[in-house]
């Protein structure tokens, strides 16, 4: 992939839009064209929905069987087993907050290409999300179970991998070296990140990483570093305008 500008300051918020498929989920769209009340109010026909759990208003939607773009709220393990029934399913949106425990209905969507999880605050064990065929992008949001970045390192599928934390929890990466390599990788996000040991350098050796669009996790220099041995690579903290104004990160 080549760009025009690899420090153009608008590049990296097209990619961010881009990677994360924010093109393809206006929230103002969908509350007026995809936002349901109940499984029941879903048109058989209907190939996205937002709805989110009110007690079993879900009952149902594993018979909606044309969706491909689901997103839903609260979750709890019920709803996910008849979410793992959508056997066309190409992208699913798991919202603040997904209860569930078990990850593993999601193993029989096998068409499914995007996921995201935001909050899931009982799961510790992510290993089985790579054993979906279809994968390509997986964003995980404030999983304050998971302890390493070590269950990636084979993950060489993946083209858009995000590891974040939340507003007031940021989330410790302990260290990149599990990415290094990653074959198909094009997009590391992570906001309300730290990384413990300080080094950007494992990223280098990811032949497709073409954006990075992280908290300012290391000091300015490691940035450079990263940035002379991969000019085109595109990431806010490239240029130096960025820093002029704030304090090293503790």
């Amino acid at each position: 992939m080549a760009f025009k500008s690899a420090h153009d300051p608008h590049l990296a918020s097209a990619l961010n839009e881009r990677f994360r498929g924010h093109a393809e989920r206006d929230f103002t769209i969908w509350a007026e064209q995809h936002a349901y009340a109940t499984a029941g109010d879903i048109p058989a026909d209907a190939t996205k929905a937002w709805i989110g759990r009110q007690k079993l208003n879900y009952r149902g939607i594993g018979a909606r069987q044309a969706l491909r773009h689901l997103i839903s709220g609260n979750v709890d393990q019920a709803f996910l087993e008849e979410i793992g029934a959508l056997a066309n399913l190409e992208r699913l949106e798991l919202e603040w907050p997904m209860v569930a425990k078990d990850l593993s209905p999601l193993l029989r969507l096998e068409k499914l290409t995007f996921l995201t999880i935001d909050s899931p605050r009982h799961i510790a064990d992510f290993d089985l999300l790579l054993r979906l065929p279809a994968l390509r992008t997986l964003i995980i949001t404030d999983a304050k179970k998971m302890a390493s970045l070590d269950w990636l390192a084979e993950a060489h599928h993946l083209e858009v991998i995000g590891i974040e934390g939340s507003m007031y929890s940021p989330y410790t990466l302990p260290s990149l070296k599990p990415l290094a390599g990653l074959r198909s990788l094009q997009a590391l996000l992570g906001v309300s990140t730290k990384l413990a040991d300080d080094s950007l350098t494992a990223l280098a050796a990811c032949p497709d990483l073409v954006f990075l669009g992280i908290a300012r996790v290391a000091p300015q220099a490691d940035f450079e570093r990263l940035q002379r041995l991969k000019p085109d690579l595109v990431c806010d903290w490239f240029r130096p305008e960025m820093w002029a104004t704030l304090k090293p990160p503790r």
